[in-house]
């Protein structure tokens, strides 16, 4: 997918590119509007201003997109209220360079529909005016701003399809699924065909967008949602749909042939049965985006955070493996190329 993103690139810019510097924006803009926080809380904390820094390029990788649309995700929320920030001041400052926490004012927002201003040295498969989308890493600042930089590896060309607000839905979801679909459950197109798939939690952003994407590929799909959300599970291609309110959902869910995935975006006491809905000894995956990873950092520092964070997932993997099914974590991972697939699913009307 990279070496398609090059090629394509070097064919757009005709050649050889032309060499940019690492400069803000033609205009040399210092300021811009933004909706930021500069302290953890409720939404009382969040603060409108036109006076945020612009962005500007620090590597010869990066681009600067005018932001068209953006979104809010669960995530945002969540960070609003100072979830996972141990972890994320680490990644933004690993080496503690920083005599105090630089993170405020900090403006959320991941996802991002817009046009690129600017592009730095090595950046050959944009150029300024392409209509891009790409959710950005929480350990940046976000979307909610007049402009924001990414790094050219997590940008990719907008759905032809979508107009600018349709496409700032998708990004962050999108990718998230992707995750824990693809590069950690290891389904893709070519190996997904008549497995049965488990959804549970499937009517939300994640859960909607997996139903789409592992149906495409040519799985048996069974979603799990409350009733007023069947009918939107049957328009998205799901063979079977149970409502997790109109009995005992492990029971349901026992008198079904046995599965060969399971995505988990409920957590809680799920996976305490889910589990033993695989089929055993085949290579049967489970894996879930509901971990303690940043919970655990936030509350026990990073050293012991890690290790306990480590200890619990190393401990379920191997319990888990000994009984013939795989055990996994997944987390949103930005990626530009795994975008470009999503691009094409959108844009050839499968998601």
């Amino acid at each position: 997918a990279a070496s398609g993103r090059a090629l394509r690139g070097a064919a757009r810019a005709g050649g050889q590119p032309p060499v940019r510097g690492l400069r803000a924006s033609p205009r040399a803009r210092s300021a811009m509007p933004s909706w930021v926080i500069d302290r953890y809380g409720r939404n009382d904390v969040l603060r409108f201003t036109r006076d945020m820094v612009f962005p500007t390029i620090h590597f010869p990788n990066e681009v600067i997109i005018k932001v068209h649309a953006a979104s809010l995700n669960p995530i945002d929320l969540s960070m609003r209220s100072g979830y996972g920030a141990t972890a994320l001041n680490m990644k933004r400052d690993p080496l503690k360079l920083k005599s105090t926490d630089t993170e405020f004012p900090l403006t959320l927002g991941r996802d991002v529909s817009g046009v690129v201003m600017e592009c730095g040295l090595s950046v050959s498969y944009f150029k300024p005016g392409d209509e891009v989308w790409a959710a950005i890493p929480p350990w940046k600042q976000g979307t909610l701003s007049e402009f924001v930089v990414a790094n050219g590896n997590e940008v990719s060309f907008k759905p032809k399809c979508l107009s600018h607000t349709e496409a700032a839905s998708l990004p962050y979801v999108g990718l998230t699924a992707w995750s824990a679909v693809n590069q950690v459950g290891g389904l893709n197109r070519s190996n997904c065909s008549g497995k049965r798939v488990l959804i549970l939690g499937a009517s939300g952003g994640v859960g909607t967008f997996a139903v789409q994407l592992v149906k495409a590929w040519g799985a048996h799909v069974t979603a799990v949602c409350s009733h007023d959300a069947s009918t939107l599970m049957k328009k998205l291609g799901a063979d079977d749909v149970i409502d997790y309110k109109s009995g005992n959902l492990e029971e349901q869910l026992k008198t079904l042939p046995l599965f060969d995935f399971i995505l988990d975006n409920v957590g809680g006491s799920t996976e305490k049965w889910a589990l033993d809905l695989l089929k055993k000894w085949s290579g049967a995956t489970y894996v879930t985006l509901v971990t303690p990873f940043l919970i655990n950092m936030d509350k026990l520092g990073v050293a012991d955070g890690m290790l306990q964070t480590g200890v619990t997932v190393g401990s379920k993997t191997v319990k888990h493996l000994f009984k013939g099914v795989h055990y996994r974590w997944a987390f949103f991972m930005p990626s530009g190329p795994s975008l470009d697939e999503i691009a094409e699913l959108v844009d050839s009307g499968k998601v």
